[in-house]
Parts: structure tokens; sequence; C-alpha cells
């Protein structure tokens, strides 16, 4: 076990203010992650140093579209998430609870495993980082040292101090915006709307390059009303060069009766957001003819070709379009 940061004693008991639950937590407990626990009054990692999840994945994966197109991205995950969400589509590892037996991987190994790996970054990804923000931030100090970049996939469910402290040590993040209701927040993931919006704003505030990911799911958040009112919000608080990726929905956990997203409603998202003046918006998940790809939003020639997670770079030149010169948000190389 390792020392946990952001917490405050409470009589016998400690409050984690990592996240918005602010779990009060009894001794010998942990709080609502399953991975924080109360020993003796301190609070304690159950996480640190044990990933479950390791992998060289394309950086398209996360999904992030314009940071280092075609490059690999170290991940790594932990198990136990911050939210309950319904139709996790990792609920084997972010429902897990920790083991003390698993095997360990120090920060400096994961460093070293990223750079043997011919990777440019390392991605905190599969469950939520938040619950294993010191090993997380542990790893990116040792990691930009390196020259690696960090990126993070999150639900942007954590509290502003952490946040504002780990945006310091991250180059880009996803942040999953599952919908735009409080009430769906409640009681379909275990959370609430506002901390993830006011992390949003954060995070572009302090210059992380950011995408923002929303995956629809039929008859839950797939009100087209609500969409375009998330996509007005974006452009006011985020501005229009955000990218903006809507994904299918396939029926998993405790969501295996709601049939998957047809291809019909992530493109009608995708022109709702386009018609309120974002620029770059994506169809992820499933086949879509051109929803994948970067266009230039000034003469719409083709930037980057994608299929699946292979790319082709065919019209982007130093971060501008190779046809009108326009300037293309995001970070090329």
């Amino acid at each position: 076990m390792h020392d946990a940061l952001y917490y405050d004693k409470k009589g016998e008991g400690i409050v984690c203010n990592l996240c918005p639950h602010l779990c009060t937590i009894s001794g010998g407990k942990t709080g609502f992650c399953g991975v924080r626990k109360n020993v003796d009054g301190v609070l304690k990692s159950l996480v640190y140093g044990r990933p479950v999840a390791v992998n060289a994945d394309p950086i398209e994966k996360k999904p992030l579209y314009h940071f280092l197109p075609g490059s690999k991205a170290f991940s790594i995950g932990t198990v136990g998430c911050n939210l309950a969400c319904l139709h996790c589509q990792n609920w084997d590892i972010s429902r897990a609870r920790p083991r003390q037996d698993s095997p360990m991987i120090a920060p400096d190994e994961i460093v070293r495993l990223a750079l043997d790996r011919g990777c440019k970054s390392v991605s905190y990804t599969y469950n939520e980082p938040t619950v294993f923000y010191e090993y997380m931030t542990d790893i990116a100090g040792l990691a930009r040292k390196k020259g690696l970049k960090n990126v993070i996939v999150s639900n942007g469910f954590i509290n502003p101090e952490p946040l504002n402290k780990l945006c310091r040590l991250i180059d880009a993040a996803n942040i999953d915006l599952k919908a735009f209701d409080d009430s769906f927040y409640k009681t379909v993931c275990s959370g609430r709307l506002e901390p993830v919006l006011d992390s949003l704003k954060i995070i572009k505030a302090a210059g992380v390059w950011l995408e923002v990911t929303n995956l629809i799911i039929p008859g839950r958040n797939s009100d087209k009303d609500k969409i375009r009112d998330m996509c007005r919000w974006i452009t006011k608080a985020l501005g229009i060069e955000v990218p903006l990726h809507f994904t299918a929905f396939y029926p998993c956990y405790k969501m295996t009766d709601i049939n998957a997203t047809p291809a019909s409603m992530l493109e009608e998202a995708r022109r709702i957001a386009l018609d309120e003046g974002i620029k770059y918006v994506y169809v992820g998940n499933v086949y879509s003819a051109g929803g994948g790809n970067t266009y230039c939003p000034e003469c719409k020639a083709l930037l980057v070709e994608r299929i699946g997670y292979g790319i082709r770079v065919v019209g982007l030149k130093d971060g501008c379009c190779g046809e009108c010169g326009a300037r293309i948000a995001g970070v090329w190389g």
C-alpha cells in the first residue's frame, strides 16, 4: 500500500478530497472507488504500482485524433473507478477490487517499457485514472523527463485542486462527457454533471490539448435537443476547435436490454455539432463514410484519412491545410 494524497481527518474517519464524492471513510474501509482505504487514520492507495492492463495502443484508440497521429501510446490501467456506469465497457476491471498479490510495475519501469516499445506517450486509461492518481503523477513526472508525453482518458469526475496539479504534468486529455443531463449522471453513472463541466473548463484553461467523447445510448442520452445544448455549451465554454467524438454504444454490463446505437443516430449528432459551429466532429465505434476523417474546416480538403485505427496523412503540412494554408488545431509532431 502507498500513501494517498488529498484527504482530511474527521474524528476517527477520513474525508477523501480527490473527487466530488468526498467520501467519509471509517477505519479499515474504502471509499466509493474501492481502491483508497483508511488504514489506521492514513489514506492508502491499494493500486499504486499494480496495473492490470498494459499495452502499446494506437493514440487513435483513446480516441485522440489531433494529437501525434499515427503514434503509439503506452497505455496502463488499474482496477477501480469513482463512477458506477451501468453501461461500462470495462466493468471487469472498473468494478473489480484490488489484490495485493498482483504483480507490481514501478513508475520507472513503466517509462522504460514505453521507450522500449517506441511509444511517444504514456496513456492513463482503461479504468478511471483519477483513482490511481499517485501512481499516475509519479509516472508522468518521470515520463516527461525522458521526453514522453502524458495522456489521460478520463470521466472528468475529479476535484479542482488535484486536477490543477495534474494539468501541469499532462499534455492531452480525452474526457468522456457522458450526457448533458444531471439526472443521467445520477441514475446511470452515480455521479453529477457539474463537476465534469468544471473539469473540462480547467483542462482547457490550463493549455492541455483537449478532446471530448460522447457515447450515445439510444433512448437514454440521445435526445437531439440535449445534444444541441451540449454542443452549444462546448462552443461557448471550450471553443469551436475542441474535437468532439460521438461513439456508438453496444449492449454490455447492466444495459444488455438496449440496442446498439445505429450509425444514423451518430451521423445526426455529428450534423448537429457541425451546425453549431464545432469544427472537428467525429463518429466512432461504427462504420461511417468519412465520419472518422479530418477535413479542413475552411476549404473541406481531406487532411487525415482514418480506417479503424489505421491512418493516412494526406493533406496536412506542418499543422496546416496543404490546400488553403488554414491552421488546423492540434499537436501534430
